[in-house]
């Protein structure tokens, strides 16, 4: 039977909600958008950046291993963590949404993403991600040693998952300012193709006019020129009216440019590659795939290690943590195509640096007799060649003698 908190709905200044810093204006940037993480996340940039790191994070196979003496780590997978991982956290969230929400959370409040792990005779039953504002932490200011409240009352540090992003600040607080000129530039674009920001031209009249004039000309312009199959018709003017076309200035033929730049400013602060953000103008073939290679290295890594230790802190007790750790397996994001795995595992077994069943457990086949032996198929006598079988050839039948002989 599990036993939880009662919960009563209580939020805490430590940790305002987004509505708490609108009102109080606790985000304030220069150029006058107050930048929640809700607005942030109108930002198509924002979004995909935090997605990306968020699921790609949750989306790898996670596991609880012993590490030997010799530093070798093996699979234990009857871990009660493991369930809560993979399968459920709770009753109501699957491992999945619950890793994915808590990076989100590192990435976009500064408190970073917090989660409860309710135990049932020292075992964890479930672990519950609260709402923002629920659960709060404050830092000693000498020894930054937190404190950690749920709903106003205190928990033990070893019953809490945090997961913090450097520098105390999330990206998106860091990143607030760019995120800023990206909402404007937005809504610029919004206004100018929605409302007509910029008007095409101006009429000009030598002489003044009185104002029963000037709504009788701007009516009758409308008419002509303005609105649906009004294009290509003939302007005529009166009373001396020159027509001026109005045409971009040149900041504002680099609009474009501006709002490419905004989105590289938001890819440096989350440290995402410009082409996981849909920004190509620079990406090919060979400098798309050394980017992916960045990301899992100085983005993605980063993260899974300070979450692997999160994790472990909470979910497994201080006496095994010497022996057992958390793990996300990374094969899946530096996977290559079937071709050039195949080439590097002949390779691998060829110099006897992993043996062929080692090799068909990466390729998510079953283990064949005589694989586990570490031998060379291209020069040891009697082992099967690569792609051969273990049964040999049948004889090819004799011929029969053509001079007549018997």
């Amino acid at each position: 039977m599990k036993f939880r908190i009662p919960f009563f709905t209580r939020k805490s200044l430590a940790s305002p909600s987004d509505e708490l810093a609108e009102i109080f204006g606790i985000q304030p940037t220069l150029s006058g958008v107050k930048v929640s993480a809700v607005e942030a996340l109108k930002v198509g940039a924002v979004a995909s950046a935090i997605r990306i790191i968020s699921e790609a994070a949750a989306a790898l196979d996670v596991k609880v291993v012993e590490i030997g003496d010799d530093g070798t780590e093996t699979d234990v997978p009857n871990h009660p963590a493991l369930a809560l991982l993979r399968d459920q956290a709770n009753d109501w969230t699957c491992g999945f949404d619950f890793l994915r929400d808590l990076v989100i959370d590192a990435l976009t409040v500064d408190v970073g993403g917090l989660a409860w792990v309710n135990r049932v005779g020292g075992k964890p039953m479930e672990i519950i991600h609260y709402r923002r504002g629920v659960m709060a932490v404050e830092f000693d200011q000498a020894t930054g040693e937190p404190r950690y409240t749920l709903d106003s009352r205190p928990v033990s540090p070893e019953d809490v998952i945090h997961l913090r992003a450097p520098f105390g600040r999330c990206p998106l607080t860091l990143a607030r300012e760019a995120i800023a000129v990206a909402i404007v530039m937005e809504r610029h674009a919004a206004r100018l193709f929605g409302r007509g920001a910029r008007p095409s031209g101006v009429l000009k009249f030598p002489k003044g006019m009185g104002e029963e004039s000037v709504k009788k000309a701007r009516a009758g312009w409308r008419m002509t020129h303005e609105g649906e199959d009004t294009g290509g018709r003939t302007a005529i003017l009166y009373d001396g009216a020159e027509f001026q076309a109005l045409t971009l200035a040149s900041t504002d033929a680099q609009f474009l440019e501006n709002r490419k730049f905004q989105i590289l400013e938001i890819a440096r602060a989350f440290r995402v590659p410009p082409s996981m953000l849909f920004e190509l103008d620079r990406a090919t073939w060979s400098n798309t795939e050394q980017m992916g290679r960045e990301f899992l290295i100085y983005c993605l890594e980063p993260w899974l290690k300070s979450l692997e230790g999160a994790l472990r802190r909470a979910l497994i007790p201080a006496e095994d943590r010497a022996r057992l750790a958390i793990r996300f397996d990374r094969d899946d994001l530096t996977r290559a195509d079937l071709q050039t795995r195949s080439a590097t595992i002949n390779s691998l077994i060829a110099s006897r640096v992993i043996n062929p069943n080692e090799g068909r457990a990466w390729l998510g086949l079953q283990p064949r007799e005589g694989g586990e032996e570490f031998l060379n198929p291209n020069i040891t006598a009697g082992a099967p060649k690569s792609g051969a079988t273990d049964t040999p050839p049948p004889a090819a039948p004799a011929k029969e003698p053509t001079d007549g002989t018997v």
